[in-house]
């Protein structure tokens, strides 16, 4: 059996990655093998990304290069798209999209689209754990549920000193807790896979400065999944509302729908774009116990194992 197929929307761009289980490599997306026509390739492209069939243009390999699949009758097998591959889709613009019969209404019609937008919280030390809170919750805020969050992950922490040893926290299991429990220390990756094993749910933090997804949980066989955007320092959660409604935001999805992983990318391209994240290997920091002026988080790390000093401000 093989996947869905994965889909990345980048600015004018749709990218299908091609992805199979099978060890044989003769599937290609569900539903499609290397024996299938051109044709239903291309249906399945315009179910996946809404570019009708006669103004896609299909490009493959690295420059991209492309493909002339005007005969719709030709196999897969005879084009140069193996399982794994990476096509590249973009709407012609010069090419005139198929005509459909126009019905008439009788007025105006409104039909909102949902679309995935930012849940800005404060950048308050605890902006990882209001995050999580938000969406596991759907939507709710709630600014003090972040000691709850803390005393959460030090009770887990705790309950097993073998798996989280100092070698996995970077200090002792019980620096770690009396670490974790205060209010001016922040959360990271140790702490989000923590939270995806409790509320077993898929946690996938989208990253602005890399456009990558780090999904926590993916393989634990999770049927939830909720979104994070991450630029460097801080943390913000992800929703999907629709826009001038009173409707509930969604933050909970399910760990099969990639599309709002593809939409929570090109959210993170446009914050890319527009420099909207820290590096971390060259912002200034100061510590705020000794007040030494610090460049990323290289130093900061370093400093705090020399003096013991973890409480540090961006400048």
């Amino acid at each position: 059996m093989c996947d869905v197929a994965h889909m990345f929307l980048l600015g004018q761009y749709r990218m299908l990655r091609l992805r199979c289980k099978a060890k044989n490599g003769t599937h290609l997306m569900q539903g499609l093998t290397h024996q299938s026509c051109v044709q239903e390739l291309k249906d399945k492209i315009e179910e996946l990304t809404g570019i009708p069939c006669d103004v896609q243009k299909i490009m493959v390999g690295y420059p991209p290069s492309s493909l002339d699949l005007r005969n719709g009758e030709a196999h897969i097998k005879d084009y140069p798209i193996k399982s794994g591959d990476t096509l590249i889709v973009e709407e012609e613009k010069n090419k005139p999209k198929p005509q459909t019969q126009t019905t008439v209404t009788k007025g105006p019609s409104f039909d909102p689209h949902p679309v995935v937008e930012r849940r800005v919280v404060p950048a308050d030390n605890s902006c990882l754990f209001t995050s999580v809170h938000y969406v596991m919750e759907g939507g709710v805020y709630d600014p003090a549920c972040a000691s709850e969050m803390r005393g959460l992950i030090a009770q887990i922490v705790a309950s097993d000193p073998t798996a989280y040893s100092e070698a996995v926290l970077g200090k002792s299991n019980e620096d770690y807790c009396a670490w974790i429990r205060r209010d001016d220390t922040w959360g990271g990756a140790i702490e989000v896979s923590i939270l995806s094993k409790f509320y077993r749910c898929e946690i996938c933090v989208v990253d602005t400065q890399t456009v990558r997804v780090d999904r926590f949980g993916e393989d634990a066989g999770y049927t939830k999944r909720v979104l994070l955007i991450y630029d460097g320092i801080h943390y913000d959660p992800l929703q999907k509302v629709v826009p001038n409604s009173d409707v509930p935001p969604q933050t909970v999805f399910s760990a099969t729908d990639d599309i709002i992983l593809a939409e929570a990318l090109e959210l993170a391209d446009e914050a890319r774009r527009k420099r909207q994240f820290t590096d971390v290997n060259r912002f200034a920091l100061r510590c705020m116990v000794c007040q030494t002026g610090l460049v990323g988080q290289k130093e900061a790390r370093e400093h705090a194992k020399d003096t013991g000093h973890t409480n540090f401000g961006e400048v």
